[in-house]
């Protein structure tokens, strides 16, 4: 396994839709794979999509800590997740806002609308199916990591840029992290 570069905004793989992958066992696929998560817990963030290291290919990580859960009650802590391909499709219309960072963005956060819920489907390495819904944190690191899939960063989503800055001048008590 290996530590891979984190790209950072503005680099043209950021901005462009990943290509699906063909077949979710491939070998290069598992070393990916393997790379991307000792990368993203390395980087203490909550998920990478393989287009912030610089692979073009619809593959996400991510996970969920207790720390992170939201009020709802259906909002739960995951274990490290592989989505190979995945699709999201909201549940409802309702929409809220949240505080992002992102690995590819660092040093900075901003307010994000998202969708409350979601349903996604993908899958995972071995193949299989996965498909769950989802709330609160565990809705908006998936829906975040998926953006990249489609070159789409969390700032092109803020909608009042007043609530988009620095972490350590926004929160000047809080330790910083990228997610």
């Amino acid at each position: 396994m290996a530590l891979l570069k984190i790209a950072r905004m503005g680099h043209p793989v950021l901005r462009a839709s990943a290509a699906a992958v063909d077949d979710p066992t491939a070998p290069w696929v598992r070393r990916l794979v393997d790379d991307m998560i000792e990368t993203v817990e390395d980087a203490d963030g909550a998920g990478l999509a393989a287009p912030q290291v610089y692979m073009p290919h619809r593959i996400v990580v991510f996970r969920v800590d207790d720390d992170r859960l939201t009020d709802l009650a259906d909002d739960a802590a995951q274990d490290l997740t592989v989505l190979i391909n995945p699709v999201i499709e909201p549940v409802g219309a309702e929409r809220a806002l949240g505080w992002e960072g992102c690995l590819s963005v660092p040093g900075l956060r901003g307010v994000v609308p998202r969708h409350l819920r979601i349903r996604y489907r993908g899958l995972a390495p071995d193949g299989s199916v996965i498909e769950r819904e989802a709330a609160g944190f565990h809705a908006r690191v998936v829906q975040h990591e998926c953006d990249h899939l489609d070159g789409i960063l969390y700032p092109m989503r803020i909608r009042d840029m007043r609530n988009f800055g620095f972490h350590d001048v926004l929160f000047p008590d809080q330790p910083a992290t990228d997610d």
